[in-house]
């Protein structure tokens, strides 16, 4: 008599596949990575012992990672940031008049404002531990993604087409149905764009995110930025390029595995497509959408979310049901509106008095009344780079995002030219201004909108490829074309997305002012005349009311034009230039 095991039948949905094979050594890899990577950012550290740094090439891939990391953490609370501000701004107008005007002000304060402010605070929750400093430098790279992605999401959710709004109501969709089957599909295309363009923000700024100062010192965390700032200081240009060569390895790493995929899948979410149209592909997506094992993983938080959504349907009909009172609907009078403008004008006018009082005895009224100029001068290069870079790169824009494939193919291409960090072509400015006697004062001004221009590329492709496809086929039957085609059709459709992207295209460009307007190359150091390099000199020699004083008045200049310019146009574009 023969013994043997009993059997236990697998369903074949258990059984993994040639897919499951080679999606999950990517899978474990990475999670390897993430755990040393976090382990490094959460050593013993005490404040004032050097960080070990070198230009040894060898060392760029253990900093890539580190910066990678602090990237990643930042997009996520970026993420989180954009879905809670965003939805509730577009969604609860009571509370629309509080928090757009907030997000005035929280973009309106330079990165190195945030610095100062936050990185005590930080390094007391974890005392004797690096992650305090981490947290501080992710902190200021969130600072750096996170305004333009709530913008994006917000001006998204206000800029549905009528049409479509009126098919869910043929639909009897619910309020709950309506958000997740219309208006945040209707969203996500735009925030993964802005959402690139977000990461390439944090590249740019890593080099100011990742020289963390405090008590009269400069904590340098390992990093690509740290690696450039070591760089340039020591005129290493084989250095130089060894840096150019990781920030594209980071790139191309974020696009294969994070924003192919995402781009692909949103790729569904378009209102429709032409005949014949190569939709975008990702291999990371197919593998996933193959993989036996990771389509079942895939389907539990796609049960807890059908959970989730039943719950809410059923409040939604005991609240619609009439033995139930419902509440009154609160919305606020225009006089409402107004009212809160002139609380938040008092606001500015008492923190401006707070910081003269914090000033005062340290600046003179005469230096007070040069750092507003300086505000002028600034203004004026931003006002010239965005128009010139809006010239450029609308028409570019409407022709890319009209064409997927060839979206598909410039991605990294443009994700790579906007994460360039402008401190990489300080030596080549440095070098050419010195030696045909350049103006300062114009040559470092494109410096300002190197990393910053991409945010109205980004948003323009999105628009452009949101356009209806009847929308195109009933402008090719109008006869439109030339210059009346743009002033009728292209211009009114992508309007909404270049709002979006020239407020943070403007934004952005008041904090690459600091890093623009005074720009070095060893010993050698060039200082334009503005407001970016009226903080930056500040902040090198720790003097704390100079520092104030200038981030007070550039929050008055971002504000300023926040609501006299950009409010209004958004507004515009919403009423007006919309899809229907």
């Amino acid at each position: 008599m023969r013994w043997s095991l009993p059997t236990v039948a697998v369903s074949p949905d258990l059984k993994p596949n040639l897919w499951d094979m080679a999606l999950i050594p990517v899978v474990f890899a990475l999670l390897a990575l993430l755990a040393y990577g976090g382990a490094q950012m959460s050593t013993p550290y005490d404040v004032g012992t050097p960080l070990p740094l070198s230009l040894d090439p060898s060392n760029l891939p253990y900093y890539l990672l580190r910066s990678a990391l602090r990237m990643g953490a930042a997009l996520a609370c970026s993420l989180v940031f954009t879905l809670i501000f965003g939805i509730v701004a577009a969604k609860v107008p009571a509370l629309e008049k509080v928090l757009i005007p907030i997000l005035d002000i929280l973009q309106s304060i330079p990165i190195l404002g945030f610095l100062s402010i936050t990185v005590a605070g930080f390094i007391a929750l974890f005392p004797g531990n690096l992650l305090g400093v981490e947290c501080a430098a992710i902190f200021a790279i969130f600072t750096s993604q996170a305004w333009n992605m709530a913008f994006s999401l917000y001006s998204s959710l206000k800029t549905v087409p009528n049409d479509l709004i009126e098919a869910s109501q043929v639909f009897h969709l619910s309020t709950w149905q309506r958000f997740w089957r219309l208006e945040m599909p209707w969203a996500l295309p735009g925030l993964v764009w802005n959402m690139m363009v977000s990461v390439s923000g944090g590249w740019f700024f890593v080099v100011a995110s990742e020289a963390i100062s405090v008590s009269n010192q400069t904590i340098m965390l390992p990093g690509v930025g740290s690696y450039i700032a070591l760089a340039i200081a020591d005129r290493d240009l084989t250095a130089i390029v060894w840096a150019i060569v990781a920030v594209l390895a980071g790139i191309v790493v974020y696009d294969q595995l994070m924003f192919r995929p995402l781009v692909a899948w949103t790729d569904k979410f378009r209102v429709d497509t032409s005949q014949g149209e190569q939709p975008p592909e990702s291999w990371l997506l197919t593998l996933m959408q193959r993989a036996r094992l990771f389509r079942l993983l895939a389907r539990l938080p796609v049960a807890l979310w059908d959970a989730v959504s039943g719950l809410w349907r059923r409040r939604e009909v005991e609240a619609t049901a009439p033995a139930r009172p419902r509440l009154p609907v609160v919305t606020l009078p225009a006089w409402a509106g107004r009212a809160w403008d002139g609380v938040l004008l008092a606001g500015a006018a008492g923190a401006m008095v707070e910081v003269a009082l914090f000033v005062h005895g340290s600046v003179t009224l005469s230096e007070v009344g040069a750092v507003l100029l300086y505000g002028l001068a600034t203004t004026a290069r931003i006002v010239v780079l965005i128009a010139l870079a809006s010239v450029v790169w609308v028409p570019v824009g409407v022709w890319v995002g009209q064409r997927p494939a060839v979206a598909q193919n410039v991605q990294w291409i443009a994700q790579f030219l906007a994460a360039f960090p402008a401190n990489l072509m300080f030596p080549v400015a440095v070098m050419l201004i010195v030696h045909f006697d350049l103006n300062v004062d114009v040559w470092t001004s494109p410096l300002m909108i190197l990393g910053t221009q991409w945010y109205i590329l980004f948003n323009v492709i999105a628009g452009a490829a949101a356009i209806p496809q009847d929308m195109k086929d009933a402008a090719g039957n109008l006869g439109l074309s030339g210059w009346m085609k743009w002033r009728r059709f292209i211009l009114p459709a992508i309007m909404p997305a270049y709002v979006t992207g020239a407020f943070n295209a403007c934004g952005g460009s008041w904090n690459a002012s600091i890093v623009s307007e005074m720009v070095s190359w060893g010993d050698t150091q060039l200082v334009a005349t503005g407001l970016g390099s009226y903080i930056a000199k500040a902040t090198a020699d720790g003097d704390f009311p100079r520092i104030a004083l200038g981030i007070a008045v550039m929050c008055l200049f971002v504000m300023g034009f926040n609501r006299y310019l950009w409010r209004p146009l958004h507004t515009l574009a919403a009423e007006r230039a919309r899809l229907d």
